[in-house]
């Protein structure tokens, strides 16, 4: 190969994306695509996407129920003031009331953002003490309206205590679901990856039932139960292994196993 043909081979263009052939430009799509997927099905970050749900949706929560607390500070502080003289020592104090129900009150929804990320159950004064926080601001809220028979005053004053209300009680179960979530999307893309290596169980491995004889919920439930022992992690895939139930079904078992042995 003489020089000149030396200088044509290297002058000459590599071959541009745009010429390659149909089935090339599939192929590379395809490896760029399961390239792709295989990073979003990763574990870690499904449970990362339920995250920052998680947290997109405390932060609305506690944005409306800041808000309406703060609507509700000045009608609590015209009921307790009860028509004292501005800058008045029982007008200023009459501040105080509202703050001092409503510390209370977030105090307790924010112990429980922390409990229900672990699903631990509170007990049985925390709702009382949410509810008698929440009911005390509804009361003081509405009386006046209630006093004067105002129809429209009484809707204008009831919808932000009602609506802190059902946000404190619905934020509780959705960070709950959300923590439920994290964890079944999390099993279920282990179980999907390849390679992925399942402790086995000491348990025996069911067999199928023949469709004349389907198991109902509770047949199901009663096996894992009998199954169960206190150092078994109850999880979906646990609950498929024992009872060869479905992939649909074992995330509904689990929550029903685990709430009868939670202590």
């Amino acid at each position: 190969m003489n020089q000149t043909d030396r200088q044509n081979r290297v002058a000459a263009p590599r071959r541009p994306p745009a010429d390659l052939t149909r089935a090339q430009r599939l192929a590379r799509d395809a490896a760029e695509a399961a390239e792709v997927r295989a990073h979003q099905t990763h574990p870690d970050v499904i449970a990362l996407q339920v995250e920052r749900v998680r947290k997109q949706v405390d932060r609305l929560c506690w944005t409306g129920i800041a808000l309406g607390l703060a609507f509700t500070m000045a009608n609590v502080q015209h009921f307790a003031a009860a028509g004292s003289a501005p800058w008045s020592t029982p007008w200023l104090i009459a501040w105080l009331l509202d703050p001092t129900v409503s510390l209370v009150l977030l105090a307790i929804l924010r112990a429980e953002q922390v409990t229900s990320r672990y699903q631990v159950r509170t007990g049985r004064w925390v709702r009382c003490a949410k509810w008698l926080t929440l009911a005390a601001t509804y009361v003081m809220n509405t009386w006046s309206s209630y006093a004067a028979g105002s129809v429209s005053a009484v809707v204008l004053h009831s919808v932000p205590p009602l609506v802190v209300f059902a946000a404190a009680e619905a934020v509780t179960d959705l960070r709950d679901k959300l923590t439920e979530a994290a964890s079944v999307a999390f099993t279920e893309a282990s179980e999907r990856r390849p390679g992925t290596v399942h402790k086995p169980s000491s348990a025996p491995r069911p067999k199928r039932t023949s469709s004349k004889h389907r198991k109902s919920f509770d047949d199901y439930l009663e096996q894992a139960r009998a199954a169960w022992t206190p150092d078994v992690t109850i999880s979906p895939a646990w609950i498929r292994e024992v009872t060869g139930c479905s992939r649909g079904l074992s995330p509904r078992l689990a929550n029903a196993l685990a709430r009868e042995v939670r202590p």
